[in-house]
């Protein structure tokens, strides 16, 4: 008897919940919000970060945009140093955009450049939400805004990744700028005849989605994208109207003629190669 009660806590016998976790390193595995389907962290990225099983597109950083954008080895970063001054004193916002510094790498929430795609230069910016969720402050917009520039200096295409919450509320109104800034600097662009691509990625909201990324004469996104300027439960509640299950998702944005295309992003390079060629061809033709 004595023996049964010993083994019966042997059988029943479990691992304590901490240890059982410890035991799983972070980072080796992934969950997919879409499917729900478990993968190795590996095997996704192999798969540039789209689920083998539901397709979906999990978020990219700055850095793997660029590996599976453009050419092997071809980026010249511009505007490396910059970095966000406090014009309000918010409180602790220094002291989290240096964490965000930490935690990603990069000193803002994006990177600029010139590269090259299928031997072709074209400069290239793209958002990475890891830092303040990509909110476009005084320095993202003076960034885009010089990438502006040096498109027009240099007679090059542009391309621009967005994924963004919107505009930094901790810089109030001088973030609000960088919408009408940056849509001006896009204009004289317009004006040269020179080639904007715009690659709307999940999020792209708030200003950003209201200002230069609404603005490309390409406009593309990646699947079940979420793209919009206020949220859902705000617009259904001025409204007093329930808003269709797909709304602001790229497909959404796609059939009712605010996209051009819904990109995969496997397909994504290809397509952003095509374009650049075309723009090149028609002006040697020209």
């Amino acid at each position: 008897m004595i023996r049964d009660l010993f083994s019966k806590k042997k059988k029943n016998a479990k691992i304590p919940a901490d240890k059982a976790k410890k035991e799983v390193p972070e980072g080796l595995m992934a969950k997919c919000p879409e499917c729900k389907s478990i993968c190795y962290i590996k095997e996704l990225r192999k798969n540039d970060m789209v689920c083998e099983q539901c397709g979906y597109h999990h978020r990219i950083t700055a850095g793997e945009r660029l590996h599976c954008t453009i050419d092997e080895e071809s980026f010249e970063e511009f505007n490396q140093g910059m970095i966000s001054e406090d014009p309000l004193s918010f409180p602790e916002y220094r002291e989290k955009a240096e964490e965000d510094r930490e935690k990603t790498g990069l000193s803002e929430a994006i990177v600029t450049g010139k590269a090259s795609m299928g031997g072709l230069p074209v400069i290239i910016g793209v958002m990475d939400a890891r830092f303040r969720m990509g909110s476009m402050g005084s320095v993202v917009g003076e960034k885009i805004v010089r990438a502006i520039e040096k498109a027009i200096e240099e007679k090059c295409p542009l391309i621009l990744f967005s994924a963004s919450g919107g505009a930094r509320m901790q810089e109030g109104v001088v973030s609000l700028m960088q919408m009408a800034k940056t849509s001006t600097a896009l204009r004289r662009l317009h004006e040269e005849k020179l080639l904007f691509v715009s690659v709307m990625t999940h999020p792209t909201t708030g200003g950003v989605s209201a200002s230069f990324a609404s603005l490309g004469d390409v406009n593309l996104a990646e699947p079940k994208a979420l793209i919009g300027f206020a949220g859902r439960r705000i617009i259904e509640q001025t409204i007093r109207q329930k808003l269709p299950d797909d709304f602001q998702t790229s497909e959404f944005l796609m059939e009712h003629g605010q996209l051009d295309q819904v990109v995969h992003r496997h397909d994504l390079r290809k397509t952003l190669m095509l374009l650049v060629a075309m723009h090149q061809t028609g002006e040697k033709e020209e």
